[in-house]
C-alpha cells in the first residue's frame, strides 16, 4: 500500500525558488520526482530519522525534510533545498 505525499505550501514554494535558480533545472525536476516516489512506497525506511516521526532524505542533487503519519498513510514534506548548493537543512539550520 502507498502512501499519499502531501507537499506543504512552504516546501511547494522552496521548491520553485530551488528550480528556478538551478542551471540544471531537469535535474531538480527529476530529482524531486524520485525523492516522490521513495516516499509514496517506504517513507518509513527512507532516509534517516532527525526526532520523533520526521526525517531527512536526498541525493547530491535534492533533499526534503518530511513527516509520516502512519494512521493517516500520509507523508508530509516539511522542506526542500538544493543539495549541491550546500543550503541550510531541516527548519532552517
Amino acid at each position: 500500500m502507498t502512501y499519499q505525499v502531501i507537499w506543504t505550501e512552504e516546501a511547494e514554494n522552496r521548491l520553485a525558488e530551488v528550480w528556478m535558480a538551478a542551471l540544471d533545472r531537469n535535474a531538480i525536476t527529476g530529482a524531486a520526482h524520485e525523492i516522490e516516489v521513495a516516499l509514496e512506497v517506504v517513507p518509513m525506511s527512507t532516509g534517516e530519522v532527525l526526532y520523533d516521526t520526521v526525517r531527512q532524505f536526498g541525493d547530491a542533487t535534492l533533499s526534503v525534510e518530511f513527516e509520516v503519519v502512519e494512521s493517516e498513510r500520509c507523508v508530509y514534506v516539511l522542506n526542500v533545498w538544493s543539495t549541491a548548493e550546500g543550503q541550510p537543512g531541516p527548519t532552517g539550520n
